[in-house]
């Protein structure tokens, strides 16, 4: 099938909790990078402020092995603590098989993180939940690598992915990585999953993530992944990138309000 023929296939429809993403509106999924002690105030602040969908992960795959790697067990409590209070669906990263299961049990959606994007035992795995599964997109991978990994996930049955496109890596060092917005509407011609976009992870400075917001929904993405924390400064993971909840509030209102 062409690509001119695919581009006017209906855009799929993916539900997280029952938050549809891929409808006419797009979704802003928020959070910290990291589940940390105050996690479950901090996930009812978000709800307040109108967030459709919280961010939290228990496990951090990190370049560094001296970096925080997560609060683990203890932190998928504290994701099902803020699951049960704020009523919002959550989604949390998976980094290992044998860890699929008990982070299903509290998810509303399986995270694959760019450095596991061709963890290809994983994506089966993390298929087999039946569960949502956002993949992020590798920091060298092609589109059609993206979408490979895609359909490992796809082959175990489960169409329920949603792809994110996160930044890349390219020669550019006054930004952690180079987020490649023509990627949003390059995939519409390719595939009828939903995408949304990382600025955060890809600009690595919270100045850059409202502009690169907007960007993301003028091209056509299907929502926003944003890191957000009470006390940015004093976050255990990605301190530079992360908006204060004061930040975060005016792009929630223009999400909001259009």
């Amino acid at each position: 099938m062409s690509a001119a023929v695919l581009s006017l296939l209906t855009k799929s429809t993916v539900r997280i909790g029952e938050v549809p993403v891929g409808s006419a509106r797009p979704v802003l999924i928020a959070g910290p990078c990291a589940v940390e002690p105050d996690y479950v105030e901090t996930a009812e602040r978000l709800r307040l402020l109108g967030v459709d969908i919280l961010r939290g992960c228990a496990f951090k795959p990190r370049t560094r092995p001296d970096s925080f790697q997560g609060m683990g067990a203890a932190g998928l409590e504290l994701v099902a603590e803020a699951r049960r209070r704020t009523g919002l669906p959550v989604v949390t990263e998976v980094v290992a098989e044998d860890e699929v299961a008990i982070v299903a049990a509290v998810a509303d959606c399986l995270q694959i993180g760019s450095r596991n994007m061709q963890n290809f035992r994983l994506l089966v795995r993390t298929g087999e939940s039946g569960l949502p599964v956002l993949l992020k997109r590798g920091f060298s991978a092609t589109y059609d690598e993206w979408l490979a990994a895609a359909a490992y996930i796809q082959q175990t049955g489960n169409d329920r992915v949603i792809l994110c496109e996160r930044g890349i890596r390219t020669f550019e060092p006054r930004t952690r990585n180079t987020l490649d917005l023509s990627a949003v509407p390059a995939l519409r011609e390719l595939t009828d999953l939903p995408i949304i976009v990382d600025p955060s992870h890809a600009a690595g400075r919270a100045s850059l993530v409202p502009p690169l917001c907007r960007a993301a929904l003028a091209v056509g993405a299907d929502g926003l992944m944003v890191e957000a924390h009470p006390r940015p400064r004093d976050s255990w993971c990605d301190a530079e990138q992360a908006l204060s909840l004061e930040e975060l509030a005016p792009l929630v209102a223009w999400m909001t309000t259009g």
